[in-house]
C-alpha cells in the first residue's frame, strides 16, 4: 500500500480493524432512530402511492439530523475520535458493503418476481421502489440520502482532522477547501430537501444492491476517496500568493458549478410544483405538451438537456484543483467519477425519456441539441 499511498489507513490494531468493519452498521442504526424520532415537517411529494392513488407522504428532517450529527462528531460526544471515521476507511468499507450485501437480499427477494427473472440481475436493482414503514416515519430512499450525504462530510471532516493532527503548521489549505466544498454542499441540499422528492432516483429507481450501496457507501464513505491519498499529503508549497489564487479560482469555479446545478433542480421542481410560476420571477416556463406531460425547454433547460450534469462536473473539477497537487492521481479520483457516472447516465435518462415523451421527446430533441456541454457535447 505504500507505493499508492494509502499505507497509514492500515496502521489500526486487530480489534480497531474489527471496530472499523462494524463502524457502518452503528452509523445506519443510530440514524434510523434518529430520522424516526426527531421532530420532522410533513410533505407530499411526486410519487404516487400505488394503494391510495394519491402523492406520497414524506417526512423530512434531515438538516436537523444532519445538523446533530456535525455536533455530535464535533464534540466527540459518542467518545469516538474526530478522525475515526478517516482512519477506519478501509475497514467500513469492508464492512458497509457486506451489511449493503444483507440489506438487498432482504430488500428484493422479500419482494414478489416480477418481470425480471434473473436473481442476480433482480438483486443488482432491485424489485420493489419504495419502502416505508411506522406510518412513513422512515422511507428508505430518503434514509439513504439522509445517511450517504451526512457521513459524507463526517469524512471528510474525519480526513481534515487526521490532516491537521499530522501536519500542524503545514496544513493544505486546499485540502479544507475541498471538506468546506462539500459541508457546503450537503448543507444546501438538507435546506432544499424537498427538491429531492422530484429527481429520477426518488421517481424511478428500484432498491437493490445498487441503489442501497450506492446510497449509504459510495455516496457516504467513497465521494471522499481522493482524501485517502491527499489527507497524507502536505501543503504543495506554492506559497503566497499564488496559494489563494488557486483557492479564490477553485472557489469561483465551486460556485459557478453550484449555480448550474442547483438552479437546474430548482427550475425543474419549480415547474413541475407550479408549471405556469416564472422561475426566479424572471425565466418563462415554456413547454412541450406530451398528454398529460409537459417537457421543459426554457432556462437552464433550453441551454443543455442535462445542464445539472455540466454543473456537477465543474464542482469536481473546482475539488481537483484546489488541492494543488496536479500530478497526483489522488486528487483527480472524484472528478473522473463524476464525468463518467454522469456521462452513462445521461444516457440511461435519454432512453427513459425517449419511452416516456415518444415523438414529443424526439422535437425535444430539436429544440435542445446539445445534452450536457452547448456547443461541444
Amino acid at each position: 500500500m505504500e507505493a499508492i499511498g494509502i499505507e497509514h489507513l492500515f496502521e489500526l490494531s486487530w480489534w480497531e480493524a474489527v471496530a472499523g468493519f462494524f463502524t457502518p452498521l452503528a452509523v445506519f442504526a443510530a440514524f434510523a432512530v434518529a430520522q424516526i424520532v426527531l421532530p420532522a415537517r410533513r410533505v407530499t411529494g411526486y410519487v404516487v402511492d400505488a394503494v391510495t392513488g394519491e402523492p406520497r407522504m414524506y417526512r423530512l428532517n434531515g438538516l436537523l439530523v444532519f445538523a446533530l450529527a456535525v455536533v455530535v462528531w464535533a464534540l466527540e460526544l459518542t467518545g469516538m475520535p474526530r478522525d475515526w471515521f478517516y482512519r477506519s476507511s478501509v475497514y467500513a468499507l469492508a464492512g458497509g458493503t457486506v451489511f449493503c450485501v444483507i440489506f438487498a437480499l432482504i430488500a428484493v427477494f422479500s419482494q414478489p418476481r416480477g418481470e425480471e427473472k434473473n436473481a442476480f440481475a433482480a438483486f443488482w436493482t432491485g424489485r420493489a421502489r419504495e419502502f416505508a414503514f411506522f406510518n412513513y416515519r422512515f422511507d428508505v430512499k430518503m434514509y439513504l440520502y439522509l445517511v450517504g450525504g451526512t457521513m459524507l462530510v463526517l469524512n471528510a471532516l474525519s480526513a481534515v482532522a487526521y490532516h491537521y493532527d499530522r501536519f500542524g503548521e503545514d496544513v493544505n489549505l486546499g485540502l479544507i477547501m475541498y471538506a468546506a466544498f462539500f459541508t457546503f454542499y450537503i448543507a444546501d441540499y438538507f435546506i432544499f430537501e424537498r427538491v429531492q422528492l422530484y429527481t429520477y432516483d426518488l421517481i424511478h429507481e428500484r432498491l437493490g444492491f445498487m441503489l442501497l450501496w450506492g446510497g449509504l457507501i459510495v455516496y457516504g464513505w467513497l465521494f471522499i476517496l481522493p482524501l485517502w491519498g491527499m489527507a497524507a499529503q502536505p501543503d504543495p508549497g506554492f506559497g503566497a500568493p499564488w496559494e489563494y489564487v488557486l483557492l479564490a479560482g477553485a472557489g469561483a469555479m465551486f460556485l459557478f458549478g453550484w449555480g448550474m446545478s442547483r438552479g437546474a433542480s430548482l427550475q425543474k421542481y419549480t415547474f413541475k410544483r407550479w408549471p405556469d410560476r416564472k422561475f426566479l420571477g424572471i425565466i418563462e416556463p415554456k413547454y412541450i405538451e406530451a398528454g398529460d406531460r409537459k417537457i421543459l425547454y426554457s432556462g437552464f433547460w433550453g441551454v443543455a438537456r442535462h445542464l445539472n450534469y455540466l454543473g456537477e462536473g465543474f464542482i469536481s473539477l473546482s475539488m481537483a484543483l484546489s488541492f494543488g497537487h496536479f500530478g497526483n492521481p489522488w486528487a483527480w479520483i472524484y472528478f473522473v467519477f463524476v464525468v463518467t457516472i454522469f456521462t452513462f447516465r445521461q444516457r440511461d435518462d435519454e432512453r427513459h425519456c425517449a419511452e416516456k415523451y415518444g415523438e414529443k421527446w424526439t422535437e425535444y430533441r430539436a429544440r435542445v441539441k446539445y445534452r450536457i456541454f452547448p456547443g461541444v457535447y
